[in-house]
């Protein structure tokens, strides 16, 4: 405030003058005040160095809320100077047409002021200084109150601030009282009112306005208190569901970060099975190895007992030497028997390993179809949404028909209003033209004159009238053919959406229904390597089974050896056959490994395959997001067009109807 006193003082010495006493009083009284305080300069006589220092500071960042400036008796060019705040009171200082000019330009350039107090000033005897100010006035669209009180405005007047009115959208109130606008300034101030929808309050007392434009003026300032009074609250519901349209954004974005984090654990557990596979492969690979070593150990020792068996037949004439060798021989080789058993044994251990990884690798399967289940009650909560989604878009249509029932109520209403207006206008007239016949009888030859003008008003009137009427019928049959159009045009638009999430319910019902034959062929393919497992124990029980029957074997060779070298030959026969047999399981047991390994492949490779459709699921959801909030805004779209469309028909109807009964009345 102090530097605001101080540039006020520097400006009046630059212009040559001294700053008022007054001026600077209110200043230092105002010094102390919190906040932006009102500047009160009424009925003080200001100079002209005043005005113009106080033009310059107010336009920039001035700490005031407000200034008065009544009954200050400023002239035409001390008008010019305070212009730029957010309320001017210039009320008792005999404006003019200088004065009105630099309003209309303060008006036609400010974007500030939201009040303008212009009482008791002269503004409306120019008429071209009020209609550069009306100019002004309609190139607004900022200022919301105008007090025109007193200012000797007339039916001219009235029609250049009914042009003006028709341009301005933000004006809310206007203060016409105590002015000479007439029968004409009010006619036109409202027809000026089928335009303009965002004026509240228009005060005419004391202007020889009729009664009936009156009301007709307070009718038109309640329809548009309710159009305001619903666009807030359409503009209220729109916020709610833009609440609710982002917290279910949120949710589903909540949603899908938990099915990426579930995906990304599945993915993570199925890489350490392929590596925990690979690692058992590998130690497979190594068991077969060894196994290939022994057999041709095995192959070795059967050449040795050919040649020795030769050397036998050879040298039958030593037969005690040969069977001391012979025995030698098979002491050695029982000792290689059995470490060949205690080999096989420890091959034996290694099944039984694998068998127990066998036993987590099932286990781990069954984890899996766990995190499937999990899967399958996430897409149940999915479907739980779009069931909600659907219950939504099921109200808002019941809204919406619950609006069009009103409003056809309120037609009805209206339709009644305007035929119970008609009969009280024919009552009127019929009253009327008998009292007209009277006084024409008793004054017939002192009134000739005024008969025929009063025939002549009353045929005018009766075209008017006419012309209402025929405004009145096309008005309400356009509405009501909008209305049936809005009516078609939503109920398309319904069914249309219905049948569209219709065919989303059946596309998500199929992808789960894949989902489903997935998860069953996986858990067929673990069933079947858990019974080719089982197997493959089975088989390694006969091998045991069979290890058990050659160390029996060789016990009765043992036992057998003494008695004859015949019997050997046939002996080492047999073994020779139990080998080919063992050879060729061991030859089985390779296909068997490798049947397993190609499962294991075909496995690793179903995975992969059913994590890309899980991939391709994913995106396919997100698209179905994305098409979802498309549809939610443009239902928002299509419903404040359809509740636009309603309330513009209503309102025309509305203001249509009172204007055909007040202009038939005049």
């Amino acid at each position: 405030m102090e530097e605001f006193r101080r540039a006020y003082a520097r400006l009046c010495a630059a212009g040559g003058a001294a700053p008022q006493e007054a001026v600077l009083r209110r200043l230092r009284e105002l010094g102390g005040a919190p906040g932006r305080g009102r500047l009160d300069l009424a009925a003080q006589s200001l100079s002209l160095e005043t005005c113009g220092a106080l033009g310059r500071l107010l336009p920039g960042a001035a700490p005031f809320a407000e200034v008065a400036l009544g009954d200050c008796g400023l002239s035409e060019e001390g008008g010019r100077g305070p212009s730029d705040h957010l309320g001017l009171l210039f009320q008792g200082n005999n404006l003019r047409t200088v004065g009105a000019e630099a309003l209309g330009k303060l008006l036609r350039q400010n974007k500030s002021i939201r009040r303008l107090i212009l009482e008791w000033n002269s503004l409306g005897v120019w008429e071209e200084g009020f209609s550069f100010f009306c100019q002004g006035l309609g190139a607004n669209n900022f200022l919301q109150r105008l007090d025109l009180r007193n200012n000797q405005i007339n039916h001219q007047g009235a029609g250049e601030l009914a042009v003006a009115l028709k341009q301005n959208a933000s004006l809310q109130e206007l203060d016409l009282r105590w002015n000479n606008i007439g029968l004409l300034g009010g006619r036109a101030l409202l027809n000026c009112l089928h335009s303009n929808k965002t004026l509240k309050r228009l005060e005419l007392a004391g202007n020889n306005v009729p009664s009936d434009i009156l009301k007709a003026v307070e009718q038109a300032m309640d329809h548009n208190q309710d159009r305001q009074t619903i666009l807030s609250e359409t503009q209220n519901r729109a916020y709610i569901l833009s609440k609710e349209v982002l917290s279910l954004k949120d949710e589903k974005t909540k949603q899908f970060l938990d099915l990426m984090d579930t995906i990304d654990k599945q993915r993570e557990e199925i890489a350490r099975n392929g590596r925990m596979s690979a690692a058992r492969v590998s130690q497979l690979q190594e068991a077969l190895d060894e196994q290939h070593s022994i057999m041709n150990s095995l192959k070795a020792k059967l050449q040795m007992t050919e040649a020795a068996l030769a050397l036998s037949e050879q040298k039958v004439h030593n037969l005690g030497e040969l069977l001391n060798a012979t025995k030698q021989e098979q002491t050695s080789m029982a000792e290689r028997h059995f470490t060949e058993l205690h080999r096989l044994a420890e091959g034996a251990d290694r099944e039984g390993r694998l068998l127990r990884d066998l036993s987590t690798a099932s286990e781990k399967n069954l984890l899996l179809r766990n995190q499937v289940d999990e899967l399958e009650k996430k897409c149940k909560v999915q479907q739980d949404q779009l069931f909600q989604v659907k219950q939504d878009l099921t109200n808002t249509t019941a809204e919406l028909k619950l609006r069009a029932v009103q409003a056809e109520e309120r037609l009805e209403m209206e339709k009644r209003r305007f035929k119970q207006s008609l009969e009280d206008m024919e009552s009127l007239r019929v009253k009327e033209v008998d009292h007209m016949t009277q006084h024409i009888e008793a004054s017939e030859r002192s009134m000739q004159d005024r008969i025929q003008r009063l025939e002549a008003i009353r045929i005018a009137l009766e075209e008017e009238l006419s012309q209402v009427k025929a405004a009145a019928l096309t008005e309400r049959g356009q509405a009501e053919e909008e209305l049936i159009k809005v009516r078609n045009q939503a109920r398309l638009e319904e069914q249309q959406r219905l049948e569209h999430l219709e065919e989303k319910l059946r596309l998500m019902t199929e992808s789960r229904d894949e989902a489903q034959n997935c998860c069953l062929k996986q858990k067929q393919m673990v069933a079947e390597t858990q019974a080719k497992a089982n197997q493959l124990s089975l088989h390694a029980d006969g091998l045991r089974r069979r290890l058990e029957e050659l160390q029996q074997d060789l016990n009765s060779k043992e036992e057998e050896k003494v008695t004859e070298v015949n019997k050997v030959k046939v002996e080492l026969q047999e073994q020779i056959g139990h080998l080919q047999a063992e050879r060729t399981a061991q030859d089985g047991l390779r296909e068997k490994i490798a049947a397993l390994e190609r499962q294991l492949k075909a496995l690793s490779s179903n995975h992969r395959e059913a994590l890309l459709d899980k991939e391709g699921e994913i995106s396919m959801l997100l698209e179905k997001l994305r098409m979802k909030e498309a549809d939610i805004s443009r239902m928002r779209e299509e419903e404040a067009q359809r509740a636009s469309f309603l309330q513009n028909a209503i309102m025309a109807y509305v203001q249509g109807s009172p204007l055909g009964t007040h202009s038939s009345r005049k």
